[in-house]
């Protein structure tokens, strides 16, 4: 249901939601993900050598490094995001990031951008695939909460009009929680900008 619910908001079929356990619901943002927004630019800047766009979406980062002419690949578990980036002109492949994903231990740069570095809910979890993920002295730019927001980890669910989608693990992890996080992974916190009211970390391995 999670898959089909996500579909559906990409297709604008349905008027998807994100629920909390304590009933709060916020749009999914569909729009957002579909086309380059402020804040973007400077991601992609820093985008160095090789690059693995980690829950891709429908792929407006990959689609943006591969006009630059920028080695990347997108991958997300979601095959209607992924036919999505590939339609756009940028490489994509189904996979799980904790599952069998090409190139491992040689991407110069890994993205985990809007947000998911939530993936699994274990941050701490995700930083040491990425780390496995990397070359030696790779990186990783995270997109985080702002500074002062909460960190911590709960189960989401995606609702739509006469559907709701089964609970997920999701984390949150705020600018200030990010030099401990990076710590416990044995990374460095090379970098931490703000830009168009958005958050971001540069992490290196």
């Amino acid at each position: 249901m999670i898959g089909e619910l996500y579909e559906e908001a990409l297709q604008g079929r349905s008027a998807v939601e994100i629920e909390d356990a304590q009933g709060h619901r916020r749009p999914l943002p569909v729009g957002d993900w579909l086309a380059l927004r402020p804040g973007d630019t400077g991601l992609l800047d820093r985008c160095d050598g090789p690059t693995l766009d980690v829950g891709s979406g429908p792929g407006r980062l990959t689609v943006a490094l591969a006009g630059r002419g920028v080695p990347v690949l997108g991958i997300d578990i979601a095959p209607y995001a992924v036919a999505l980036t590939r339609a756009a002109g940028g490489p994509a492949l189904v996979r799980d990031v904790f599952g069998r994903v090409p190139g491992a231990g040689r991407w110069r740069t890994v993205l985990l951008a809007d947000g998911n570095i939530g993936i699994g809910g274990d941050p701490a979890a995700l930083l040491r695939r990425v780390r496995a993920l990397t070359a030696p002295g790779g990186r990783a730019l995270v997109e985080v909460e702002p500074p002062g927001a909460a960190t911590g980890t709960g189960p989401l669910r995606l609702r739509a009009p006469g559907a709701v989608g089964a609970w997920f693990a999701w984390a949150r992890v705020s600018a200030d929680a990010v030099p401990a996080i990076a710590a416990a992974t044995a990374a460095t916190t090379a970098d931490l900008w703000g830009e168009a009211g958005r958050w971001f970390a540069d992490l290196r391995f």
